[in-house]
This record gives structure tokens, C-alpha cells and sequence, in this order.
């Protein structure tokens, strides 16, 4: 989607909902709660993750400015969410009930057509994820995380790429599928290594080769290796 039908894309689902504004630490939707609405992200972060039965949360998404979320219930009836939805950073997201984004994507083709191509993109990152975690185990599953911060929140820095988001190692261990503990010994190895610092609660990448040669990244292109 090019600069031009992105403007055009976003400016048709806002016309289509109301204005929510959101506090961090609050919760947008719940797994198991009826999908009435979708949501699309005017500004603020929200991640997206599942939880099993057991309580072990994996984060799958951290969603900012553009992003559309609760997409995953559209065209089906008696839909409910699927996954859960909390918010990381206070923002306004504009609600557009499904029954009337169902009934639009009807009438207007070339708007249900970016929507396709959009899922699509969707459906290819979370394929890579998924690939990730299964084929690379634990630490592969952190590097790749690493990685993808790096692409969506990722600011150059003479020494390296700094991640711009305080993220916890917890919260880096729900996107591993992994115990914290686990995720605390690999930092303290990629930081004795050099490979890695923190700096006031963020992470700085200093040698992100080191990383991809490690999982044998693939070089997907940028838009797939991303955390959003």
C-alpha cells in the first residue's frame, strides 16, 4: 500500500467509528469477550497476546499509530476475541462496529481489496513469528524478538540501534514463550558479549549481524520482520 492509499485507507476507517481515548494499564477487549467492534490505532501502543490455560501469557504484537486490531473476528457471526488487547502507552483508537465495516467492505471493492492485501501482510508476519519460535527454540525466539524491535522501534545511535521502548524481561520472555529467568541469563550473556547494553531501562543493539547469524536469518524484507 503506497503512501497515498494508506492516507486514503486510514481516513475511510475513521469516518467509520468514534474516538475511545485510552489510559495505560488498561485493558481495550479480552480473550473470550463478544467482538462487537474493531479497532483502529490513532496514536499510543497497545499489545495484542494470548494466555493459556495454565496462565503463561505469549505476547504476540505491539500495535501503534496505523495499526487495525480485532480484525481476526470480521465476517463472522457470533464472533468473540480471540486474543487480548492491553494498553502500553495512553492513546485514542477509533472503535468501528464490525456489522458496519462488514457492510462497507461490501460496497466499496477497492477498499475491501486493501483490507485483503493488509490481512495478508498480517497473516505473513505472524507465519514468521510462529517460525521462529518453533524452528530456533528459546534463544532464537529472543533474538528474533531482538530483531524485530529493532525494525519497528529500533533509533540508530553511533554505537548501535536503540530500542525505544521500555520493555521489561518479562515482557521480553511472554514475547519467547519462555520463563523470565530463561531470558534474564541470555541478556546477561549478549551483555558480557558486548552484543548488547542497557541504557535507562532500554535496550541498545550493538552488533545486530551478530543476531541474525545466530538464528540464520533469512532476510525477510522489513515489513514482515517487525514486532507490530
Amino acid at each position: 500500500m503506497n503512501e497515498v492509499e494508506s492516507r486514503e485507507w486510514q481516513k475511510w476507517l475513521t469516518s467509520l467509528g468514534r474516538d475511545l481515548r485510552l489510559e495505560k494499564g488498561t485493558y481495550l477487549f479480552q480473550e473470550g469477550e463478544k467482538a462487537d467492534e474493531l479497532y483502529y490505532i490513532q496514536s499510543g501502543k497497545i499489545q495484542i497476546s494470548k494466555m493459556d490455560m495454565n496462565g503463561q501469557e505469549l505476547a504476540l504484537r505491539i500495535c501503534s499509530e496505523g495499526d487495525l486490531i480485532g480484525e481476526l473476528t470480521l465476517f463472522c457471526p457470533g464472533a468473540r476475541y480471540m486474543l487480548t488487547a492491553k494498553v502500553l502507552e495512553d492513546g485514542v483508537v477509533s472503535a468501528i462496529p464490525r456489522e458496519r465495516l462488514e457492510q462497507e467492505l461490501a460496497k466499496h471493492p477497492t477498499m475491501a481489496i486493501e483490507f485483503m492485501k493488509w490481512m495478508s501482510l498480517h497473516f505473513r508476519k505472524t507465519q514468521t513469528k510462529f517460525r521462529d519460535l518453533i524452528l530456533h527454540g528459546k534463544k532464537g525466539a529472543l533474538y528474533s524478538t531482538l530483531i524485530r524491535l529493532c525494525n519497528s522501534y529500533g533509533v540508530m545511535k553511533e554505537d548501535g540501534i536503540l530500542i525505544d521502548i521500555p520493555l521489561t524481561n518479562q515482557e521480553l520472555a511472554n514475547f519467547c514463550g519462555t520463563a523470565r529467568e530463561v531470558v534474564n541469563r541470555m541478556l546477561g550473556d549478549l551483555r558480557k558479549k558486548g552484543i548488547i547494553s542497557v541504557q535507562k531501562g532500554k535496550i541498545c543493539v550493538h552488533d545486530l549481524q551478530y543476531l541474525r547469524d545466530e538464528i540464520s536469518c533469512e532476510g525477510c524484507p522489513p515489513e514482515l520482520c517487525r514486532i507490530d
